[in-house]
């Protein structure tokens, strides 16, 4: 069970609802009616527990568990423990997802204002937003309706943020749209300067970064994740994309729909990437590149070519993901023989 402390519990939810709540359908079996009080990993839930096998690694866990329903895969049924009743989906861990948000829920926040944020008279502030102690907000802000601007926040002049929107402490935005129901965690900074110099040995020129950041609806920002303006053209970060902590992207860098970059990752200046491009921890884009829609970065992946739509690349530089494989087993041989 979740820390009372931290997270509150909704519920219980009988399993009709979970059902519908899931789209995952019940065993033939179960009785729709029986209600369950929480969820839980498989390893440690109980009979009033609802659980999830989505890795068959954890299918030994899932055959001893006590959980008292489990969302899988129908290939796994027959590898559930006696009296166990099971809701069947094809997608296990987005359903498990669903459940848990029932659970528990976002918690509502009573809005108000703290006394200690300094705001612009020509900020427009809807009254049902909380804005903790500490906030700045600058002349010609527009925020929508239900947001949360959490402590020591900075919002410089003319920033728009969308309804719904949750901002962490500690963050800076300038230059910069933000859309609706976006999620910023702490520390994040948006639409400072970019990494632009005319470069001689007399001396650097700084090129004057123009643009802005433009964020679109359903987008997360990882903590301490930084996102430059555009030197001319925007930055832009297309709806639904999920950022992780640690994360730098450059000016004029396009990301398209639904795209997922994962922690200390970096996209250097101009770069593109189509819907659902996917890049893997610590990897980083050099500048002026294509990345594909459905594309997959490997960890630690130093791409210095344009990657194609779906293609999956591994290593510095990087390769076709079964060549890079092929490059470490050979040197792996080559290593072996050279210690005989």
């Amino acid at each position: 069970m979740a820390d009372p402390r931290f997270y509150k519990l909704a519920g219980p939810f009988t399993l009709k609802e979970m059902s519908v709540l899931t789209g995952a359908i019940l065993s033939a079996d179960a009785d729709p009616k029986i209600s369950f009080k929480d969820v839980a990993p498989l390893s440690a839930a109980g009979p009033d527990d609802v659980s999830f096998l989505d890795n068959k690694k954890y299918i030994e866990e899932f055959r001893v568990s006590r959980a008292g329903a489990c969302i899988v895969e129908e290939g796994v049924v027959k590898n559930a423990p006696e009296g166990m009743i099971l809701l069947i989906s094809p997608t296990p861990y987005r359903a498990y997802a669903l459940a848990a948000q029932a659970f528990y829920p976002e918690p509502a926040f009573a809005p108000s204002i703290a006394t200690s944020a300094s705001i612009d008279d020509t900020a427009h502030i809807p009254e049902d937003c909380l804005i903790e102690p500490g906030v700045v907000i600058g002349a010609h802000v527009i925020i929508g309706t239900g947001c949360r601007v959490g402590a020591n926040t900075t919002i410089d002049e003319a920033v728009t943020i969308g309804d719904k929107t949750s901002i962490g402490a500690g963050t800076n935005l300038s230059h910069c749209h933000i859309g609706a129901r976006v999620l910023i965690h702490p520390g994040v900074c948006i639409g400072q300067r970019g990494f632009g110099f005319a470069m001689a040995a007399s001396g650097h020129i700084k090129v004057p970064q123009l643009g802005r950041v433009i964020v679109e609806d359903d987008v997360e920002i990882g903590a301490n994740s930084t996102i430059d303006r555009g030197s001319g053209p925007d930055t832009f970060i297309g709806a639904g994309s999920m950022i992780d902590n640690l994360v730098q992207i450059g000016h004029n860098v396009q990301l398209g729909r639904g795209c997922v970059i994962i922690a200390q990752s970096g996209v250097a200046g101009s770069s593109k990437l189509g819907n659902f491009a996917v890049l893997a921890a610590q990897s980083g884009i050099s500048g002026h590149l294509v990345i594909g829609e459905g594309a997959q970065i490997a960890g630690k992946t130093g791409v210095m070519r344009d990657v194609g739509p779906g293609e999956k690349v591994a290593g510095i530089p990087a390769v076709p993901i079964k060549e890079h494989f092929r490059q470490v087993a050979i040197l792996r041989r080559l290593a072996n023989k050279k210690a005989e």
